[in-house]
């Protein structure tokens, strides 16, 4: 089908471009007799403006880019729906990309938003150690951008992030206090900044309680279901002692979870299992999962409002917001008291 453009309603009335282009926006030089019959025409050939091709007229193009290193779960389909609703209500569209866990994609993505002349970029990372100069040469052209969830660390940037340290520390503590001394933490990847104070919480707690730090309960796991089955395998097959695991999201305390039971391992009553990152995921498996739950819907909200405030100005002070996060206590941890 072809797309009608202002040059066909020209060929059509035998008129200039630009005379077409002024009667269409209604231009008060335009003759009242050409802009009807313009509008007559433009109606009969089913012409369309091109809102892309009219907002680069005026410097923007009403559209923020959104880029995820993941889409399995639905933590940053929630945290999408936030800043889709701020955005809409605002008239600005989204555009999503997905890094897949991939250093080299989200480069890729960023080079796509720079050429659909996006507004803004708002993104979760795949890695605090990659693609540190395409975010600085995108603040040095003075692109807008916000981080959440993982974040450059290190760069001044405008970001939305939780305290993953201190909830991490709290959860830890959670089991300690259940009774639970031979605690496991199933690591995230080194490049993710959450991890690294993820695992500085659990450290942390053990300290607190005079509880001896083991490197064997410590497993550098993944971040998918797999990996979590895998780390089960093991720990079982090096013979690790542990009643406790604390993962660093739910994808690897799910499959670790799954894998013990299939092994014949009772949870909680044998092994306590908890974890990060909360999503409807955690409800939906048996036991109901422990976990840290992030305000997904709010980050993205106010991912949103921060963008809209670079958008406008880019060059305004970066912000840092941190988000309360809530340890939802469910059956997977909870100790059955004697």
């Amino acid at each position: 089908m072809k797309h009608i453009t202002i040059k066909d309603i020209a060929r059509h009335l035998s008129l200039s471009v630009s005379t077409v282009s002024r009667a269409l926006i209604n231009d008060k030089n335009i003759r009242q007799e050409t802009k009807e019959r313009v509008l007559e025409t433009a109606k009969m050939l089913g012409y369309k403006p091109n809102p892309v091709a009219t907002n680069l007229k005026y410097g923007h193009t009403n559209t923020v880019g959104v880029i995820v290193p993941e889409m399995l779960t639905p933590f940053a389909s929630q945290v999408i729906s936030g800043i889709q609703s701020v955005l809409y209500a605002n008239g600005i569209k989204v555009i999503i990309a997905e890094s897949d866990e991939d250093p080299n994609k989200e480069r890729e993505n960023l080079q796509t938003m720079e050429r659909f002349m996006v507004d803004g970029i708002i993104i979760c990372l795949c890695s605090y150690k990659e693609n540190l100069d395409q975010y600085i040469r995108l603040q040095q052209a003075e692109m807008p951008m916000v981080f959440y969830d993982r974040i450059p660390y290190g760069m001044n940037v405008s970001q939305v992030i939780v305290d993953d340290y201190i909830k991490a520390f709290f959860l830890v503590e959670h089991l300690i206090r259940e009774g639970y001394r031979h605690i496991v933490h199933l690591q995230g990847p080194d490049d993710v900044y959450n991890s690294v104070e993820r695992a500085r919480g659990y450290k942390d707690a053990l300290v607190k309680f005079n509880i001896p730090f083991d490197k064997d309960r410590m497993l550098k796991a993944g971040l998918t279901f797999k990996d979590g089955a895998n780390a089960a395998d093991m720990l079982i097959e090096k013979g690790v002692s542990f009643d406790a695991i604390f993962a660093f999201t739910d994808t690897l305390a799910i499959g670790a979870m799954n894998r013990l039971r299939d092994l014949g391992k009772k949870i909680p009553e044998e092994i306590a299992i908890a974890s990060f990152s909360g999503t409807v995921l955690s409800t939906i498996v048996y036991p109901q999962l422990t976990t840290v739950e992030p305000p997904l819907q709010q980050m993205g909200k106010v991912v949103a409002e921060l963008i809209i405030e670079k958008i406008k100005e880019p060059l305004s002070p970066n912000r840092s917001i941190v988000l309360d996060a809530e340890i939802k206590l469910r059956a997977s941890s909870k100790k059955e008291k004697k």
